[in-house]
């Protein structure tokens, strides 16, 4: 018998695990909250996007090709995959990434990367399938290749919405005018239904397109109250951050910034064009954009967090109630840790950051790049304090078929299994016993949680079924 002598609890389950308390570079006061920041891991090389994954771990890609899991513990890089054909030269490479929220039963990882065909640079975006047993990624299938891409302006942020459509935004690729073209991709959000087809409710009937007029927006986030906002690079002026409503048009290269300039009104009028919520001059090269609603900060609820390269900032902006106006900002630094590209909230309202100082543009230091924590480390979710004695035994893990589960002491509440988005798939009676063997024929492969009350805590912990 192997028994498991650790507890854990994820988020939407049962809390987080206990987090390493990695030396802390620096505290921040945000009211009454001190907020300390820690680096996760080192040594990377341009990171680009960092997600929250359903198991745990953040996942990560690395400009240059490579793929991985990231240990949020011990700071663990697990690589999956260095994708052969991406071609990283300026500002292109490896981009945005998404996972597919039915992860445990559709295990696609979406990817949006530059390669070169026939000697032209071009953009794609490819669905893999993951697999947790093996630690892999593999069967890449283009789901929209061919983009015109340069070495800049490529975007390209992805994003899974509640109606599993996925969000993709392209930069203009030097070629203004294409913003504005709507039978072009380019300067544009994409809306496309996971396997790559058009949704048939696009504001334009069999047009990918979802916005237009964009010059290279790097961010895209939903947020909590259902709104959806992205971050745009301006040219040596106006840096956006613009509220996304399907079909509207965002200006570029007619408008840049605020409709305040006579010519500039006359296109906002006659083109249905939506001003940002806030603008920036001189720019500070706007990237990841994030949503925090959590109680760990409870100053930053209902509002956007964003990094930036040029300035090196982490910048709070606090939403009004319905989230279509910026009400107020604060930078929490500026310029301390260098560039920054990517941002993630953990659902424990911990904050992670990528900086991007191998990106060619900055000054690396010797640990660079770096993934960076912020967080509340007073704060515990749901008060629950994990113990190694209570952990929470399973084998074999991973499992097929059956499972044998064994707790420190009898039950006195039911065992569930929940799926990846927290879902209670199986519900199994302990009717006061301290082990059983569970019936997992009707699971699908994929990473689930088991979960159950013992006394005033909750054990937690993964299985992965194979």
């Amino acid at each position: 018998m192997k028994r498991i002598a650790t507890l854990l609890l994820l988020a939407g389950l049962a809390g987080p695990a206990c987090a390493q308390q990695n030396p802390a570079l620096a505290t921040y006061p945000v009211g009454t909250t001190t907020l300390t920041l820690s680096a996760l891991s080192t040594g990377l090389d341009t990171p680009w996007e960092i997600l929250w994954g359903p198991d745990g771990f953040l996942w990560m890609t690395e400009r240059g090709g490579r793929i991985s899991r990231v240990n949020t513990t011990t700071g663990q890089v697990l690589p999956l995959l260095t994708v052969a054909d991406v071609t990283e030269t300026g500002e292109s490479g490896l981009l945005g990434m998404a996972l597919h929220p039915d992860f445990s039963l559709s295990p696609y990882v979406y990817i949006v990367y530059n390669y070169t065909e026939t000697g032209t640079l071009k953009e794609k975006l490819v669905r893999y399938t993951y697999s947790a047993t093996a630690g892999t990624l593999s069967n890449p299938l283009v789901l929209l290749g061919n983009l015109p891409a340069t070495t800049t302006h490529s975007g390209s942020r992805l994003l899974i919405l509640p109606d599993q459509t996925l969000l993709m935004t392209t930069g203009d690729a030097q070629l203004q005018p294409e913003a504005q073209n709507i039978a072009s991709l380019n300067g544009k959000i994409l809306r496309l239904n996971l396997d790559g087809t058009v949704p048939a409710n696009n504001p334009t009937p069999g047009s990918p397109v979802y916005t237009l007029g964009h010059r290279n927006p790097q961010g895209l986030v939903r947020a909590a109250i259902g709104r959806l906002y992205s971050s745009e690079h301006g040219p040596n002026n106006d840096d956006e951050v613009n509220l996304i409503e399907p079909g509207r048009n965002y200006g570029w290269p007619n408008v840049e910034g605020f409709c305040n300039l006579p010519a500039e009104q006359t296109f906002c009028t006659a083109n249905n064009v939506r001003e940002p919520l806030v603008a920036y001059t001189p720019t500070l090269a706007v990237a990841g954009i994030a949503a925090y609603s959590n109680p760990a900060i409870p100053q930053w609820n209902n509002s956007l967090l964003m990094v930036s390269l040029k300035a090196g900032t982490l910048t709070n902006l606090q939403l009004n109630t319905a989230g279509d106006q910026v009400t107020s900002q604060a930078n929490i630094w500026t310029g301390t840790y260098g560039r920054m590209r990517a941002i993630c909230v953990s659902p424990q309202g911990r904050v992670y950051i990528g900086t991007s100082n191998r990106d060619g543009r900055g000054a690396p230091a010797t640990t660079d790049d770096r993934i960076l924590v912020l967080e509340n480390r007073a704060y515990t979710p749901n008060s629950v304090r994990s113990r190694q004695s209570d952990a929470l035994a399973l084998w074999p893990n991973p499992a097929a078929g059956s499972v044998s589960v064994r707790l420190p002491e009898p039950a006195s509440s039911s065992l569930t299994i929940h799926d990846a988005l927290g879902r209670v798939v199986q519900t199994v009676a302990m009717a006061g016993r301290k082990e059983a063997t569970l019936d997992i024929r009707r699971l699908a492969p994929g990473l689930y949680m088991l979960q159950t009350q013992m006394g005033n805590n909750v054990l937690a912990r993964q299985l992965v079924v194979e």
